[in-house]
């Protein structure tokens, strides 16, 4: 496991505060609020090379690694490992960053497949890749 986190140009693709409303009842942040603000992320950058509307169909390879805590910053960065005829794989790791400055760490990462839908909910076919 890397010590820092992928650089991605343009950065994270979100990048939020983990808030009091968001913890389970152990006083940490609920995974489905990291699932949630990874989905977000990766669906986003789905959605840029789909060039359009895209759905989530699968979660694979889900690990957590550490806690996330009340106030620490956290950063999703997505780089897409496969395109096939109408899906996308995104690879999306998530950081935390304490208050205070402190280093990142890597808290999750998964492996999430999206699938383009027309208007209709129905799959699609992607566009070309985009060179140049």
């Amino acid at each position: 496991m890397t010590d820092r986190p992928p650089e991605i140009p343009g950065g994270a693709q979100l990048r939020t505060i983990a808030m009091p409303r968001d913890t389970n009842a152990g006083g940490s942040i609920f995974g489905g609020w990291t699932l949630s603000q990874m989905d977000l992320a990766g669906g986003t950058l789905a959605a840029e090379r789909a060039g359009g509307r895209v759905a989530t169909v699968s979660i694979d390879a889900m690990r957590f690694l550490r806690p996330v805590s009340v106030g620490d910053e956290v950063s999703c960065y997505c780089t897409v490992e496969t395109a096939g005829d109408t899906s996308v794989a995104v690879r999306i790791e998530t950081w935390a960053r304490q208050r205070g400055g402190k280093a990142p760490e890597k808290v999750t990462e998964g492996l999430f497949t999206y699938v383009a839908i027309d208007e209709d909910g129905h799959p699609r076919e992607l566009p070309p890749e985009e060179t140049g």
